[in-house]
């Protein structure tokens, strides 16, 4: 089924729109609640996976949130002048770049854990139980999960 068409398409009115605007928003919040880590919410993806383990190589991590090589590496390249994180020479293939945090990293890796999940809880405070799982699932859905 076709929802969209040229000539019913208003871009504001678009799912694409508001799934961005929305992103914004939140964005927005989370850079307010982590000024005082010196980070921001485009960080935090990568901080979270060298945390919970989820992906240690620039490629992996670019893979798992859907980023382009260039902008990895320059967000790379900040949060190590930071200190919060170091690239290392993989022992078994010289080829491979390994990440990992460093104890700063760690240290502002667990303060995002507890500040983050306050923004998301206050932004989805008017959601029930069921429509936040529904939420979920529907844009598992359309990510294509």
């Amino acid at each position: 089924m076709s929802y969209y068409t040229q000539d019913n398409f208003d871009q504001i009115d678009s799912v694409g729109f508001s799934l961005n605007k929305a992103r914004n928003v939140i964005m927005l919040d989370v850079d307010a609640a982590l000024k005082d880590l010196n980070v921001k919410a485009r960080h935090i993806g990568i901080l979270m996976s060298l945390f919970r383990g989820t992906a240690k190589t620039p490629g992996d991590i670019s893979r798992h949130l859907g980023l382009d090589s260039g902008l990895m590496t320059r967000l790379l390249d900040g949060l190590e002048k930071q200190g919060l994180l170091a690239r290392s020479r993989d022992g078994k293939d010289r080829r491979t770049v390994n990440l990992h945090l460093t104890e700063p990293g760690r240290a502002v890796a667990l303060r995002i854990a507890e500040i983050v999940p306050g923004v998301l809880n206050t932004r989805l405070r008017s959601f029930s139980a069921v429509e936040f799982d529904e939420l979920c699932r529907l844009l598992g859905k359309l990510l294509g999960g």
